[in-house]
């Protein structure tokens, strides 16, 4: 779970291109906070939450702002989200998320990036009965005990938390992440080192692809990454040591 979200994040990195999905990304996510609310971060708590996000994936002051104006300016734009499902090479599995303003065209270009590998494209369940949709928080300079009592306090219910080393890791309901983010920043010293909504494998049942799959997963991978509309991909394939 952590290594897969390493291994994207620092794949989201590598090119100037990568960037430019990435400000695109943040960029539909805080219009459409902006539009469902009103454009004033201190007046919509989930504009506030996003551009925090953006902040920390380092998204520029401008792109933040040009979304925000876009908004206040009543610009016509009006994205979906939808989420499709595929299979991969070997047991892989794979959960698209995407935002788009044109569902056709969506639907159209994920299945192709499927055919062109090889691969199938699913059916709505068809994957996602093999994970949980779950709030993720991985937290760090406090312990699980500080956590619990602030959760508690803060009559926040959770699935579930554990401690790694100096990480402390908190799943809940998908609806929860920001009560449950609100719940644990009164804490002194804590470092919020990932926050999400996200789905992943149940009882953590990753698989590992041999050179030849895992050739063809990581094509798969990128054709996915390379369209405008997918905002976030989800799999069961372990990241190589």
């Amino acid at each position: 779970m952590g290594r897969a979200f390493e291994v994207r994040k620092a794949a989201m990195a590598r090119t100037s291109a990568a960037k430019t999905k990435l400000y695109s990304k943040y960029g539909k996510e805080i219009l459409i906070a902006a539009k469902t609310g009103v454009p004033d971060p201190e007046m919509n708590l989930s504009l506030k939450r996003v551009i925090e996000r953006a902040k920390k994936a380092q998204v520029p002051g401008d792109i933040i702002k040009r979304a925000i104006d876009k908004a206040q300016s009543g610009a016509s734009e009006d994205y979906s989200s939808v989420t499709y499902e595929g299979f991969g090479p070997g047991a892989a599995t794979i959960i698209v998320e995407c935002l788009t303003d044109n569902l056709n065209r969506s639907v159209s270009e994920v299945r192709t990036a499927f055919n062109k590998n090889h691969t199938k494209f699913g059916v709505s369940g068809s994957v996602s009965h093999g994970y949980d949709h779950v709030s993720l928080l991985v937290v760090s300079g406090v312990d699980e005990d500080q956590v619990l009592e602030a959760l508690i306090v803060g009559e926040v219910n959770v699935r579930n938390i554990e401690s790694d080393g100096d990480q402390v890791t908190i799943t809940g309901e998908p609806q929860d992440l920001y009560a449950m983010k609100s719940a644990l920043e009164s804490l002194e010293g804590i470092n919020v080192e990932m926050e999400e909504v996200t789905w992943i494998p149940m009882d953590n049942a990753y698989v590992e692809l041999d050179s030849e799959d895992d050739e063809v997963f990581q094509r798969l991978l990128q054709l996915l990454d390379d369209l405008d509309d997918v905002q976030n991909v989800y799999h069961n394939v372990a990241a190589k040591e």
